[in-house]
């Protein structure tokens, strides 16, 4: 009998070469946990009303599973219809440096662009 393998998606956003180089650093230099994937989303809060959302996290039940360049992620099936085509940066300039989130479903957007409304 053959045991069921969680089917991985693709996922719903996309990243920079500079965000995968940062998360991969990330990732080797963190005491994670072998059940650590990436959770990418969205919570309520913020300037706009939600910010995003990624941390290294467990998964839950309702996640979707991901995986991209060897890093696995999560991702609540809910959250999918407002980061659906985002792109994520990563920066790291004297005026800006940590991730930034490219959101084609955000009707607007703080200023920090860290919170946005859909």
């Amino acid at each position: 009998m053959e045991t069921a393998t969680p089917a991985v998606e693709t996922a719903p956003v996309t990243f920079t070469t500079s965000a995968m180089e940062e998360l991969h650093r990330l990732q080797a230099n963190l005491e994670l946990a072998e059940d650590a994937y990436l959770r990418i989303g969205v919570k309520g809060g913020g300037c706009s009303g939600m910010s995003y959302l990624l941390a290294f996290d467990k998964k839950e039940e309702g996640d979707n599973e991901y995986e991209v360049e060897g890093i696995k992620m999560v991702m609540n099936k809910a959250h999918v219809m407002y980061v659906l085509g985002m792109q994520v940066d990563w920066e790291n300039g004297l005026a800006n440096r940590g991730f930034s989130f490219n959101n084609p479903n955000a009707t607007s957007t703080c200023g920090c662009g860290q919170s946005f409304s859909a």
